[in-house]
């Protein structure tokens, strides 16, 4: 693999408080700076971009793990955060500013994974390399960290037949897939036709543009009133925002006992809705995993180093090929496994989960304390 190495440009000591927000990167979307700016040796700043806010996890656990990581890796090194929420031409622009603002390592999540490759090779240009995060990129990128997605996708799909038991024979379902804008949406995809397709009747499929929990409840409105109340025995959704919207389309129906349905990102509402029956299950995604690896290789790329400590295989796109990759697995979540999952790992406590509104089914799941 060639080593990159970012520009090493002297600068005054400067600390940037977490919390200050600035529009640094140009675009509507936000910004931020973390962190120190490249003072002292070995210290540079990381580009983090973003690619929306629909899902919760993206900055209630990603940003913080990634940041906190770096600086755990490289005192003195800084991050620029900036998020497009959902719009191609903001990230566009904001990834420019980053490389005209001297970052040295770019780590992004795409909107998507074509609109950034013209970026990527104007940061390539400007040697500095990038790191797609949770789904690949179109163009020269020097490293992409995230899990196995059709994998997830054949959890999510086995998950569903086995809650379906003896009706997949005979039954019908309902598939909510993510926008297929991007590798990894289409991976979901095909891992759950994988599973799915031979095994069970698939009724009415729906691609729900940006992820929209509003598009979904309008689409499982439409489901409804072709095959009929009855005519539903579960539903594929690829994350948790799908399966709310979902979910309240089925109840506002009302449909009983709910069909199962599945879900994606382990969300504190999902794994509240699993625990009172309304979701079947969902796929938690180890974030801090996902988030150590891709600082630790955006440290080392901006210290001119290789990834072959980091990286345990390679992957190609059309655009590039041998790319350094670290793919992770997902895990399913179950009312069954929820303590040995999202609470042993520190991502919720059961306070959190186990609200008022949520504690009568917590006790039922043997998770209320006492």
């Amino acid at each position: 693999m060639r080593a990159y190495r970012g520009r090493r440009t002297a600068v005054s000591a400067a600390v940037l408080s977490l919390a200050v927000f600035l529009a640094a990167c140009g675009g509507d979307g936000r910004s931020s700076d973390s962190g120190g700016t490249g003072s002292g040796e070995g210290g540079f700043t990381v580009g983090l971009l973003f690619s929306q806010n629909v899902q919760t996890r993206w900055e209630t656990f990603d940003k913080p793990l990634i940041e906190k990581r770096i600086k755990e890796l490289c005192a003195d090194c800084g991050v620029r955060y900036a998020n497009a929420e959902g719009d191609v031409a903001t990230q566009k622009q904001q990834a420019e500013g980053l490389i005209n603002k001297g970052v040295e390592v770019l780590l992004l999540s795409a909107v998507n994974f074509r609109s950034l490759s013209s970026s990527v090779e104007r940061a390539r240009d400007a040697g500095v390399p990038a790191v797609a995060y949770d789904g690949l990129v179109e163009g020269p990128i020097s490293g992409y960290v995230s899990f196995d997605n059709e994998r997830v996708g054949r959890l999510q799909a086995e998950a569903l037949l086995k809650a379906l038991g003896d009706r997949a024979d005979s039954g019908r379902i309902v598939m909510m897939n993510g926008p297929q804008t991007s590798p990894t949406n289409v991976a979901f995809k095909r891992g759950a036709l994988s599973v799915l397709e031979g095994k069970v009747k698939i009724a009415r499929t729906y691609d729900v543009q940006g992820w929209s929990q509003a598009k979904a409840h309008t689409h499982m409105e439409g489901a409804v009133a072709a095959l009929g109340a009855d005519g539903i025995d579960g539903v594929y959704a690829a994350n948790d925002g799908l399966a709310a919207g979902v979910i309240s389309a089925l109840k506002a129906a009302d449909i009983q006992p709910l069909p199962p349905v599945t879900g994606q990102d382990a969300d504190l509402a999902a794994v509240q809705r699993i625990i009172r029956g309304e979701q079947h299950m969902s796929v938690y995604k180890p974030f801090k995993a996902e988030a150590d690896a891709a600082a630790e290789m955006a440290v080392a790329l901006g210290r001119g180093e290789k990834l072959d400590a980091i990286a345990e295989t390679t992957l190609d796109t059309a655009t590039a090929k041998d790319i350094p990759a670290v793919l992770l697995d997902p895990v399913p979540v179950t009312v069954d496994n929820i303590r040995d999952t999202v609470v042993k790992d520190g991502v919720y406590t059961i306070d959190q989960i186990c609200t008022r509104e949520v504690a009568s089914a917590c006790r039922n799941a043997g998770l209320a304390h006492g």
